[in-house]
């Protein structure tokens, strides 16, 4: 179950911490690289500056309460998730440890007077885990050794596993005497040789992860699995060595090791679905900046780390750089993208003493801004919060089966016991075998396998057409929505903007303005001169050699051409022009100091398959829904162009939030579809969510699908895909079922021998796996039923 006593030591490797020439390791956790012990330094997470960046002090009740969110490492399933909590709970000082497997997010309220945070971490590592603050995670070369580590047990297993099945092979198949004894012998011997390596090496997780649960006094996944390897071994290696013993003639290496081989497969699958979730979340906690420039009291500037500002401190924000934090603009004008926070599609202009928020990006020169929040305290920091708290709420659906899973694995264990208690009093050399046989056989493989085996051959196809299954189980809940949210900048519409129009002055040429227009573009990085750069690019025509050329943040851009005439291109204001019942967001114009030369429209550019996509869902008796924090009128005009059927615009992250919780209270499931970082809590919150390829780190930490292409058709095919995969599943596990209830009476009675139970294991695996390709031809034709919604 868990492997964290094989890996060493992560240090708190935060973006902006000093450096130090001994390694985040050393400094912070100790030098050793044994087994994690209750001595192991955990003081690093008492210090306030590094608590700051995972706590939040809150009065509940009347009291002064501690919130912590940190990322469990070495969590492989829901009983892991239990025995986390159980070490915590009964703690002195902590009023409540929330673990969710999926996400494997802690969610702590601690009282700070009554205990310490190293305390409670110490606590946590005797069981065998790591608490680590999730700007932590693990490090790229971690999360290598580690899924390197588990593809050397995998191959190992399947390697062994295939020879020992080749040896077994002629024992099968060979009748009364076609097989002498002494070669029978030998492949006996060759089958224990390869086995040796499947129980040291392969099977050391579950070995483990058993005796530490038993050791805390609880049963777990990997007690009934290590009992059935252990024991099968056991007693083949005693058949082996002495075949006229007491042990009988029986051997079972073939059955163990392809157990072995099948569980560790699935292992590490979600390995690496983890890995990917940690490299998501290093890229988010990677969007502030690590340093800055800081203004000393002399007025020059020194760089220094993020994490040593203080709140008053006045920094320098180059030109592309993002805000370390939330801050009063000190320059005339700073020209600010936005889009990721609030979801304004257009950079907004701020004068100065106005406010700029962390993680928006300055697109003009250098301003200066004073800080007045940092860390938690920030916009960013906040919507940060929205989503941790969003993920680390656990389903129904997995609270139930958190209460099922130890009175089932008790169960599993106890009829293995009685039939061999019972055996003994007959026949005691079957008592061992049919013990053996209610193990392998009671295995829920062929169950475990069935909906993982069909949701992996999903997504597997569903990767070759570029879209990325973060979360298998998702696929359940996509194919039972009824409702799917999106959001409308950079999903609905590209994330950019174009030029949608020209109008000229009379006697001017389209194409020598367009040029003109294009020279004084190209010096700047603010989206609407970039829209012009692009256009002014296509045309087959050399731009004009512009001198003195000067960007005025929020206004516009000024130059002389060849003849000494200032050419500008802006604002109307800024370029002398009269612009009364014009949309200063969606005009631009160029001046030449004879009036105005032409005139530019911009508009968002709507995704080519947009159109198609909503009428697709409408088809399918879908309804869709714009939940957008752009204006209303920008809002409203993409959804008539593309038919979305409700609107909800203006919308802050809180709203955003707000609205889903709405909606899923009135019984609808939701699929959200977006990508920006505002988008982050309600991506956690939806019933299942879509990210496009180019969207946030943290929308797409937490979404569960990831559209590289950024189609938006793709939503509609892969919603198809997984009504596909949940027939596949529910056939699986019917299959399951049914060979559970007639092969388990069977063992109990006798009736089936080990190597049968192996053998029928196997065989029902087979055909849920093969079952399950089917899925891998990719999604079928359009289908009906079901419902979406739409959100920005």
């Amino acid at each position: 179950m868990n492997e964290a006593a094989t890996v060493p030591p992560v240090g708190l490797m935060m973006n902006n911490a000093p450096t130090n020439p001994a390694s985040p390791a050393e400094s912070l956790f100790g030098s050793h690289r044994g087994p994690l012990t209750v001595t192991d330094d955990f003081t690093v997470l008492d210090d306030p500056v590094e608590q700051r960046e995972f706590t939040e002090i809150k009065e509940i009740d009347g009291q002064s309460v501690a919130e912590s969110v940190l990322l469990v490492q070495g969590m492989y399933c829901a009983a892991c998730a239990d025995t986390v909590e159980c070490a915590l709970q009964d703690l002195p000082g902590v009023r409540s440890a929330r673990v969710h497997a999926a996400t494997r997010r802690l969610m702590l309220q601690w009282d700070p007077s009554a205990t310490r945070m190293s305390a409670l971490a110490g606590a946590v590592g005797a069981t065998g885990y790591r608490l680590l603050p999730l700007q932590q995670a693990l490090s790229i070369s971690e999360r290598l050794k580690e899924t390197r580590l588990a593809l050397w047990r995998l191959f190992v297993a399947g390697f062994c596993a295939m020879q020992v099945m080749m040896y077994a092979w002629p024992a099968y198949v060979a009748g009364p005497g076609e097989m002498e004894p002494d070669i029978e012998q030998l492949l006996r011997w060759a089958s224990w040789v390869l086995s040796v390596p499947v129980v040291t090496f392969a099977s050391g997780p579950f070995f483990r992860g058993a005796w530490r649960d038993l050791k805390l006094g609880r049963v777990g996944m990997d007690t009934p699995v290590s009992i059935g390897i252990f024991v099968a071994f056991v007693a083949s290696s005693a058949a082996t060595f002495d075949p006229t013993g007491p042990w009988g003639r029986d051997v079972w290496f073939d059955s163990m090791t392809m157990f072995v081989f099948f569980l560790l497969g699935g292992r590490y699958l979600e390995l690496k679905a983890r890995d990917r979730t940690a490299g998501a979340l290093d890229a988010l906690m990677n969007r502030l900046p690590e340093t800055c420039e800081r203004q000393r009291p002399d007025g020059a500037f020194e760089t220094l780390s993020v994490r040593r500002l203080e709140v008053g401190n006045v920094v320098r924000v180059q030109a592309g750089q993002a805000f370390p934090g939330d801050g009063r603009l000190l320059a005339a004008s700073a020209t600010v993208d936005e889009a990721l926070l609030t979801g304004e599609s257009r950079p907004v202009t701020r004068r100065a003493g106005e406010s700029v928020v962390a993680g928006s990006f300055n697109l003009a020169g250098p301003v200066l801004v004073q800080v007045e929040r940092l860390g938690r305290d920030t916009r960013f920091s906040q919507i940060v919060a929205l989503m941790e708290k969003a993920s680390t709420e656990k389903p129904r659906l997995a609270v139930l089966a958190d209460r099922i899973a130890a009175p089932f694995l008790m169960l599993v264990l106890a009829a293995a016991a009685a039939a061999a208690w019972y055996w003994w009093h007959i026949d005691h050399s079957k008592a061992l075998a049919v013990a053996i046989a209610v193990l392998i056989v009671t295995c829920p493989c062929a169950l475990s396998l069935a909906t993982p085996a069909a949701m992996l051959s999903s997504a597997g196809a569903l990767a070759r057409r570029g879209i990325l299954v973060r979360r298998l189980q998702a696929f359940e809940t996509l194919a039972n929505i009824d409702t799917v949210v999106f959001d409308k900048t950079g999903t609905l519409t590209q994330d950019r903007l174009v030029l949608s129009g020209i109008a000229l002055r009379d006697g001017a040429d389209r194409q020598q303005a367009l040029m003109l227009a294009g020279a004084l573009a190209m010096g700047s990085l603010h989206p609407v001169s970039r829209a012009i750069a692009e256009a002014a690019k296509t045309e087959d025509a050399e731009m004009p050699v512009l001198a003195d050329i000067v960007e005025t943040p929020g206004q516009g851009m000024q130059g002389r051409d060849a003849h000494g005439r200032q050419i500008r291109l802006g604002s109307a204001a800024f370029c002398g022009v009269a612009d009364a019942d014009g949309d200063a967001d969606t005009r631009v114009w160029l001046a030449d100091g004879q009036g105005w030369l032409a005139r530019f429209s911009m508009e968002e550019g709507l995704r080519e398959d947009a159109s198609a996509a909503v009428a697709a869902l409408h088809g399918a008796g879908i309804r869709t829904r714009l939940l957008s924090g752009d204006r209303a009128q920008a809002a409203d005009t993409v959804a008539r162009l593309i038919g979305v059927q409700e609107v909800v615009s203006g919308a802050s992250p809180e709203d955003k939030l707000a609205d889903v919780v709405r909606l899923q209270s009135q019984g609808r499931r939701l699929a959200m579809v977006g990508d920006g970082l505002n988008d982050g809590p309600v991506l956690a919150r939806a019933d299942t969510s879509f990210a496009l390829g180019h969207a946030a780190p943290l929308a797409q930490a937490q979404a569960d699908y990831v559209l590289q292409g950024g189609q938006v058709m793709d939503v509609v095919s892969t919603l198809l895909q997984a009504r596909r995969t949940m027939r596949v599943v529910r056939q699986n596990l019917v299959w399951a079922a049914v060979y559970n209830l007639v092969s388990v009476p069977m063992a109990l009675v006798g009736w089936m021998p080990p190597w049968l139970a192996g053998l029928g294991m196997a065989a029902s695996s087979l055909l849920v796996i093969l079952n399950a390709l089917r899925l891998a031809a990719g999604s079928r034709a359009s289908e009906p039923g079901g419902l979406v919604a739409v959100s920005d």
